[in-house]
């Protein structure tokens, strides 16, 4: 059976006329979705289209957020052009959440948590992060320094040193994820620590913490006594 067009809808459930009259915060994410999108196929609405898509990935957001513009086109409606589109979309976001143009002052462990968190949340392979901190832990920067494969990232300590030096940074907070959600520290990360800490402390720049990060929690080596 061939679905109702959605301009054949009642204006009151058309995605965009729904959007203009009450607000995006109105629509479900499948709504959304489907403005995006645009149309939909011959037997289906832009909606449908929508729902499609959110069942391949359990109806999460974050989770569609990890998938390739190669993994959209694979829906019946969804085409290489709408595929970009919505790869564009859900990056536009995740840049929103990423944005930390307010200065931040860091005071706990869980305030580097808030700021990475965003950074991190999207990715199914693992990066290399530092923050630097002037002397009243404001935040000056964040670079990312490297970044590999599930399990492991190579890092080079001469780089977050350059970085800290050129920005005459008095701290630095390391930060790199786990995608494995497993946030426990390796052996391999605890040398890293040190090795870092060490380099850093030539220069009188303190290393003040390392965080790993997964979606919803974290290991702090500060809060564990590993500093």
């Amino acid at each position: 059976m061939q679905s109702l067009k959605i301009k054949e809808w009642s204006p009151d459930d058309r995605p965009r006329e729904k959007m203009l009259q009450y607000g995006a915060k109105s629509l479900s994410n499948a709504e959304l979705l489907a403005i995006i999108i645009g149309s939909g196929s011959k037997n289906e609405t832009a909606v449908d289209v929508a729902k499609q898509l959110l069942v391949s990935s359990n109806n999460n957001i974050c989770e569609l957020g990890k998938k390739s513009i190669n993994d959209f086109v694979k829906i019946k409606g969804i085409g290489s052009a709408k595929a970009v589109s919505i790869a564009a979309a859900l990056e536009l976001g995740h840049r929103c959440r990423n944005d930390n143009s307010t200065v931040a002052t860091i005071k706990t462990s869980f305030d580097i948590f808030n700021i990475f968190q965003p950074v991190f949340s999207d990715l199914m392979h693992e990066e290399f992060w530092i923050m630097l901190l002037n002397n009243a832990c404001r935040v000056i920067s964040k670079y990312r320094i490297s970044q590999g494969g599930i399990s492991s990232t190579a890092t080079d300590i001469k780089l977050i040193a350059k970085h800290a030096i050129d920005n005459l940074a008095s701290s630095v907070v390391a930060v790199h994820n786990h995608p494995s959600q497993n946030v426990e520290p390796s052996e391999e990360d605890k040398k890293l620590t040190v090795a870092v800490k060490s380099a850093l402390n030539l220069f009188r720049i303190n290393l003040i913490d390392h965080l790993i990060i997964s979606d919803s929690n974290y290991f702090s080596f500060a809060d564990n006594g590993l500093l």
